[in-house]
């Protein structure tokens, strides 16, 4: 294939993808050219944006870097991307790199928008970073203290991530809890405690919820102790949410707290930014342990024909896609 040209996913219908040729544009003095080694899958937001659950209000505030298209398609999407830089400033050349990118082979971005991977993190591993990100995110969004009870709700990439981090906390006391069987593996690989809803220990300080899954959120108000902090990591699209406020939501006077990755907390605003967040999400990386959360690996090729099933398939965590070099 030629250089000026790449191919990239692009989801055009309802459960519909294909892989479209696209031309590189070319690069100026302070861009790169990246080629792509692998990528992965975000689930919960890629799955929605699959089965075109993107509320029309969000239609502008969803959209990532780079994306091309409108929601719900036709549109190319996607923000995890490991490539090597084949193009660029002498101090990026042939370095790898992390970048906010959709599915792609190829592709031109301004210098600033990709993060030299630490030495140490594998490209394999570094797929991870987009989701590290947000468990940061939400963890000071969350603003957990040294000792308290930390339930986190719902074993995916996220929820897992956020859990391993506030373990590592002094003096907390972290449960996971999800009501797949098959998520226990990857917990206890990662030293965590993990429970099925009916088995949880309750009145936790800090509930965070990361299921995707309104009966998720419910489980997170249930096992909240008095004045406890519930903060919410999941986007549930154009997916109704009915909860149970007449119980014990304002007797417990509980506190129910939005997070969003694509914001920094107020308060981190002052010293923080999106490239410096970036470089903490990689570097926490070096713990190989992390790579129990890539449970799959596919082709860029059979991205049309798999998405479906990593959309449907539950017990699927983060699902990486590997670059043929063309």
């Amino acid at each position: 294939m030629q250089e000026s040209l790449a191919r990239a996913f692009w989801i055009t219908g309802p459960m519909r993808g294909e892989l479209r040729e696209t031309a590189l544009p070319r690069r100026a003095s302070d861009e790169v050219r990246v080629r792509t080694l692998c990528g992965a899958i975000s689930r919960g937001t890629e799955s929605l944006i699959w089965r075109g659950a993107v509320p029309t209000s969000e239609y502008e505030r969803m959209r990532a870097p780079f994306q091309e298209g409108s929601f719900p398609w036709p549109v190319k999407y996607g923000y995890i991307t490991v490539g090597i830089v084949e193009a660029g400033p002498p101090e990026l050349l042939n370095r790898p790199v992390f970048c906010l990118h959709p599915h792609q082979e190829r592709f031109v971005v301004p210098a600033t928008a990709v993060s030299i991977l630490p030495a140490g993190v594998p490209p394999e591993r570094a797929v991870l970073a987009a989701n590290m990100e947000t468990a940061i995110n939400g963890l000071w969004d969350a603003a957990p203290l040294i000792g308290e009870h930390i339930i986190v709700v719902g074993a995916g990439v996220v929820g897992l991530l956020v859990a391993r981090l506030a373990s590592q906390i002094p003096g907390t006391r972290v449960q996971i809890v999800d009501p797949l069987d098959a998520k226990v593996k990857a917990a206890e690989a990662l030293g965590l405690n993990c429970a099925l809803p009916e088995d949880a220990a309750g009145e936790a300080d800090l509930v965070i919820h990361a299921s995707g899954s309104p009966s998720g959120l419910e489980t997170a108000l249930a096992l909240s102790g008095f004045e406890a902090r519930i903060v919410e990591l999941s986007w549930y699209g154009e997916t109704r949410v009915e909860l149970p406020l007449g119980g014990a939501f304002h007797a417990k006077r509980l506190r129910l707290i939005s997070s969003q990755v694509g914001h920094l907390p107020a308060a981190q605003t002052p010293r923080w930014d999106h490239r410096k967040r970036m470089q903490l999400a990689l570097g926490l990386l070096h713990d190989r342990v992390y790579d129990v959360l890539v449970t799959g690996e596919d082709e860029f090729e059979s991205l049309p024909n798999i998405m479906s099933r990593i959309a449907e398939d539950q017990t699927i965590l983060c699902h990486r896609i590997r670059y043929a070099e063309r």
